[in-house]
């Protein structure tokens, strides 16, 4: 959609139709919504200054990023939001070529945007492009975004950084000061003067230069930008994110300063629905929802395991004060808040801070505490040198509890938990469990609490697969457990939500297969395993992770250091390619992994 001509009223309705747009699929669908609201205007105002067919629009997280799809030839096609075949919730080169890059995890788009400077540098190109980052103030509190903004100050090259600030954060007079100041220091007047005093200062000597940045300094320590200031990188700011003409005029003036400029916008979440408008964290993410009242549809009304999690938690640390816990970013998500509402000096949000916060609880475990480390499998991946050197090599007790273990749905590609077994089982002195159930979580974080080493317990998004199987029998370490012994050529083996897909497979089979709880991937039960190669010869493995390094590979290690060759091994886990969005079943069905689909495939074998 080309909006160079509009005026401003055609801009303020096109703005309310892009707000519409996402009420109407979002409220259907399920989607990001809060934050995709409150940045509308900057991602009209960012059409309408920049071209996205050549500058690099490049959305942190890009959870936010619903406006640019809108405008970039995707309206129709938006109906298809998250769902299986259609639109990613996220930006996505396939998708568009306005679409830079995919981006699902949080605080990337500052080094992708100096990686894009410095490659339209050396290309001649710095006078037709400019990279364009928009990040959350959420996105801030990680790391990776003070490494990019260290190098970019000191290499200098053009580039925007649009500052999403929707906590309205910066105190009322502080900010009323500072917008005055920033409206004056964003003006073209401002700017020639500025400019203009440079070039005075340098026939002066170092005396001008130090009185002439003392009187600026002054000035700008009242502003929330001097930190930006300070490392070489021109702040605007904080301007209102909801006022069109303000962002474009800021917009044009960055655009033509030849620096980097971060520009320090305040928006409101949720902005123009009002039932979402604020700090309402439950609108960040949403279910399908009652457009007119904002109730969320009815939902499947079994227990999820994040609900079973919490439960055993709160009762586990309600027994023992040593039990402390911590989340980055995610305490709905992962169940921590009702724990850090109970016990605010054991329990922590550290932000988006997966390193730190792997690494923070090492050193609570060195003190004699017990740390539950509650982080989804996908985010894990971002502090897994963290767990290598502050966690495993010193050996401590720190409890990693990965939620959304196996296919998420919707979120994705970047969202997918199918990496944890494969990245963590190669590491000395991790141990690698799951439960299968309600009983079974309980007695893992039993057996966890009382177990001095490092340990690791997946568990799935949504419910666990329901079964009827014996009841579980208490953890301990490396045992597994048999639950269906028959008098058959074919063992299934099942590792967390994996044993109750492997139940369902047997109840749709003529031909009943005894069925194996592994529960520890790392140490394996050899006593068990050696038993069962002799009884069965075909072993078939049901595990929710991927099939490079996951499960079926420990068990085709273990066979070969047994020399044991008369086992085959058909392994159900996911094949060597990242996992598309969509419907949690929709997308299991086009893996072939349906229980009516294993047993077919099992049952052709003969």
């Amino acid at each position: 959609m080309d909006i160079k001509n509009f005026t401003l009223p055609q801009l303020d309705e096109l703005s309310q139709k892009i707000r519409d747009r996402i009420l109407e699929v979002v409220s259907t669908n399920g989607g990001h919504l809060s934050s995709t609201l409150g940045a509308t205007e900057i991602i009209v105002a960012m059409h309408k200054v920049f071209d996205a067919t050549k500058d690099p629009f490049i959305f942190d997280v890009s959870h936010q990023s619903y406006a640019h799809k809108l405008l970039t030839d995707r309206w129709e096609e938006f109906a298809t939001l998250r769902q299986f075949g259609g639109l990613s919730g996220y930006t996505k080169p396939s998708e568009s070529p306005c679409d830079y890059f995919v981006a699902g995890h949080s605080s990337t788009s500052i080094s992708l945007g100096v990686g894009a400077a410095k490659a339209i540098a050396l290309k001649n190109e710095q006078e037709s492009r400019i990279p364009v980052v928009v990040i959350g103030d959420g996105a801030m509190s990680a790391g990776m975004a003070y490494e990019a903004l260290n190098e970019l100050g000191d290499r200098k090259y053009p580039m925007i950084i649009i500052l999403n600030d929707n906590e309205m954060s910066i105190a009322k007079p502080i900010g009323a000061i500072s917008r005055m100041l920033s409206s004056a220091m964003a003006s073209p007047f401002y700017q020639r003067f500025k400019k203009k005093t440079e070039q005075f200062v340098d026939n002066f000597g170092e005396g001008a230069h130090y009185l002439a940045k003392r009187f600026e300094e002054s000035f700008k320590l009242i502003t929330p930008g001097i930190m930006f200031e300070e490392m070489g990188i021109e702040y605007i700011g904080p301007i209102n994110g909801h006022d069109l003409k303000s962002l474009i005029e800021t917009f044009e003036i960055a655009k033509g300063m030849g620096k980097p400029v971060l520009i320090h916008v305040q928006t409101i979440k949720g902005k123009g629905y009002e039932i979402a408008e604020g700090k309402h964290e439950k609108w960040h993410g949403v279910s399908p929802f009652d457009l007119k009242s904002g109730a969320a549809n009815a939902k499947s009304s079994a227990k999820s395991a994040t609900q079973i999690y919490t439960e055993v938690l709160m009762a586990t640390a309600d027994k023992n004060p040593k039990i402390v816990g911590v989340t980055a970013a995610m305490p709905s998500g992962t169940g921590l808040s009702a724990l850090m509402e109970k016990y605010p000096e054991r329990f922590w949000d550290v932000a988006i801070a997966e390193q730190h916060a792997v690494t923070s609880m090492a050193a609570l475990a060195k003190e004699g505490f017990k740390p539950f480390c509650t982080i989804y499998s996908t985010f894990l991946q971002r502090g897994f040198d963290q767990v290598v050197h502050d966690i495993c090599l010193m050996d401590l007790p720190v409890v990693i509890a990965m939620d959304r273990a196996g296919i998420v749905g919707e979120d994705g590609e970047t969202h997918q938990g199918a990496y944890d077994i494969s990245f963590l089982r190669l590491i000395p002195n991790m141990t690698l469990c799951a439960p299968r159930d309600e009983l079974s979580f309980h007695q893992i974080v039993e057996f966890a609490t009382a177990y001095d080493h490092p340990c690791a317990i997946r568990y799935p998004r949504g419910a666990f697969f329901e079964a009827d199987l014996p009841a579980s029998l208490p953890y301990e370490k490396g045992k597994a457990h048999l639950l269906i012994d028959n008098e058959s050529n074919r063992l299934f083996i099942g590792y967390g939500n994996g044993v109750g897909r492997a139940a369902q497979t047997i109840a749709l089979m003529g031909d009943k297969p005894s069925l194996l709880d592994l529960r520890f991937v790392k140490p394996l039960d050899t006593e068990m395993l050696r038993e069962m190669a002799i009884k069965h010869k075909r072993w078939y493995v049901f595990s929710d992770s991927a099939r490079m390094g996951g499960v079926g590979s420990a068990l085709l290690e273990w066979l070969s250091e047994e020399k044991i060759t008369d086992v085959s091994i058909i392994s159900f886990e996911y094949d060597d390619e990242f996992i598309k969005h969509g419907n949690t079943r929709l997308v299991e069905e086009s893996l072939g992994l349906l229980p009516e689909q294993l047993a077919l495939k099992i049952s052709a074998e003969g």
